[in-house]
């Protein structure tokens, strides 16, 4: 697995957008931006990045905006601007050979796995799930000092938050805080990890960009543990993907799963799946998982990287990750 260096004060961040422009959310991503230059990093911005549309621009643009940022020398990482439903639409488009040859951090999530997964599976680069250009806040919460230490490479020991708010609350700016309770399986195991957003991994199926069985072959002595972050599956619609992957191969070698909490939690097919927790234990079978974990769409968001060793712990509804580089 390479590992690509971290950044530091006085480093440039170069940001792209794969799939939808911030225009429509331009002060959270402005608001954003003087974070990260409040930690001392320099921006270096695509020219489609504020566009306000779902498609940035069209697909082969802006996969040439990531490739310049990819050669660009200047760039010490990049950060995908935002996420969205179109990102899919780069793949084919994507230079993976310049990527190769300049191994530089990805951090991204949500329609972002389009490109995180192909980069760590089929290139093995691990690559950053956990923020967008436009989530850094200026509260300085919690995931973001996290976020922030990692990238970094303060590899910091991240636990269950206390409190977490619905991304749509999040959406509609509301603060309704709940109380975080991690579910499932007793858990102290370590694995490779890999994931992201099961609502664009389903789609990355027979892609011949995406490269999980060759990885989850390479890696088999360590054990694979699998995340998924859910945005708007119903239970069914989740059992299915899941039964898919299964039947890909996706889950040979597995040891655990761990599952964000849904976004946008719809029960309409009920009849067949009564909860997200009767789809997990039926398409999981005997693997342990844990759910309802700090990952995802939802505020506080835990940050994971992608192809490293991961030590999880959990019992009793608290747990916590750690990532080790090898």
């Amino acid at each position: 697995m390479i590992y690509p260096k971290f950044i530091k004060k006085g480093d440039n961040v170069g940001i792209c957008a794969l799939s939808a422009g911030v225009g429509k959310k331009l002060d959270d991503y402005l608001n954003s931006l003087e974070i990260l230059k409040k930690e001392g990093f320099n921006i270096i911005e695509t020219k489609s990045v504020r566009n306000n549309s779902e498609r940035s621009t069209n697909a082969l643009d802006r996969a040439k905006e990531l490739d310049e940022l990819v050669l660009n020398k200047d760039v010490d990482m990049i950060l995908l601007a935002a996420g969205g439903d179109s990102q899919l639409e780069t793949v084919p488009y994507i230079n993976y050979e310049n990527i190769k040859d300049n191994p530089k951090w990805i951090l991204g999530y949500s329609d972002p796995t389009n490109l995180l997964l192909p980069v760590t599976t089929m290139l093995d680069i691990a690559t950053i799930y956990g923020f967008n250009g436009g989530s850094f806040n200026d509260n300085y919460d919690l995931d973001q000092i996290n976020n922030l230490n990692i990238i970094k490479g303060n590899l910091v020991k991240q636990e269950n938050f206390d409190y977490y708010i619905d991304f749509l609350d999040t959406i509609n700016e509301i603060e309704n805080k709940k109380e975080v309770l991690w579910k499932g399986n007793d858990l102290n195991v370590s694995g490779r990890i890999i994931g992201g957003c099961l609502d664009v991994l389903d789609k990355l199926v027979g892609n011949k960009y995406n490269h999980i069985n060759d990885f989850i072959e390479r890696y088999k002595d360590d054990g694979i543990i699998w995340y998924f972050d859910i945005f708007a599956y119903s239970p069914y619609e989740t059992y299915l993907t899941l039964l898919q992957f299964k039947n890909a191969g996706y889950f040979k070698y597995t040891k655990a799963i761990l599952i964000g909490r849904v976004a946008i939690p719809n029960n309409e097919d009920s009849k067949l799946i009564v909860d997200y927790n009767e789809a997990y234990k039926l398409a999981f079978e005997n693997i342990p998982y844990i759910y309802d974990l700090d990952i995802g769409h939802s505020k506080p968001r835990m940050t994971i990287i992608n192809g490293a060793i991961a030590h999880i712990k959990y019992k009793e509804h608290k747990g916590s990750i750690e990532f080790e580089l090898k």
